[in-house]
């Protein structure tokens, strides 16, 4: 399997890297940053330096061709200011879904964020809230493509090490989750046909990631 994620030296980004090319997959992670290249080998990919918030879509169509998985995982983060908001947790996004469209790539993960269904409730002028329309608007983009898409609304995202049990549903209510186990779920979701077409919401619980994948289905 070949995997292709946006946003690839984030700190989800690279541990599902590592999960995906110890099972024997091909990764690709799309940087913008050609210094990154080198901790993405390490974690057993090999990167493609291409900037998502300035790129044509031919070249995203190029790195995209031969893939069975496109993965949206960027992100502009913390202090980014609001326009990179729009450039990056938006536009990246619907370039990729454009490109995986145009490159014939049907199966499309994207990660958003819980909450994404309530910016409307808060601060309109809150660098937060924008990035939560962001993000929605994202999912509403990619939800009305021809794509076996699947939304992953994670909680709020910690560095403990991984426990390898979620809670994993179209519902959760709010909670935290280790980015260890997000990428440990995204890595599941990959070949998992029972996620398509869904929103999923992703925190910490009591379920082995293999049985809450399989759980699905059910």
């Amino acid at each position: 399997m070949r995997v292709v994620i946006a946003g690839g030296h984030g700190q989800i980004a690279l541990r599902l890297t590592k999960i995906l090319a110890a099972d024997g997959h091909e990764v690709v992670g799309l940087v913008r940053n050609p210094e990154h290249e080198a901790d993405i080998a390490a974690a057993g990919g090999e990167a493609a330096v291409l900037d998502l918030e300035k790129a044509d879509l031919d070249p995203v169509v190029a790195v995209l061709s031969g893939a069975d998985v496109a993965i949206f995982s960027a992100g502009a983060g913390p202090g980014s200011g609001v326009e990179r908001k729009e450039t990056v947790d938006k536009g990246a996004a619907v370039l990729l879904a454009d490109a995986a469209e145009r490159a014939g790539v049907r199966r499309h993960l994207q990660v958003s964020s819980m909450g994404a269904d309530n910016f409307g409730e808060l601060d309109p002028n809150d660098q937060f809230t924008i990035y939560l329309r962001a993000k929605k608007a994202a999912e509403d983009d990619l939800r009305s493509r021809d794509l076996d898409w699947t939304v992953v609304r994670p909680g709020g995202l910690t560095n403990d090490p991984g426990t390898g049990k979620v809670l994993l549903d179209d519902k959760t209510g709010y909670g935290r989750i280790s980015r260890d186990d997000v990428a440990l779920v995204l890595a599941g979701l990959c070949s998992n046909p029972a996620s398509i077409g869904r929103t999923l919401e992703l925190i910490a619980g009591d379920t082995p990631v293999d049985e809450a994948l399989n759980n699905l289905a059910s």
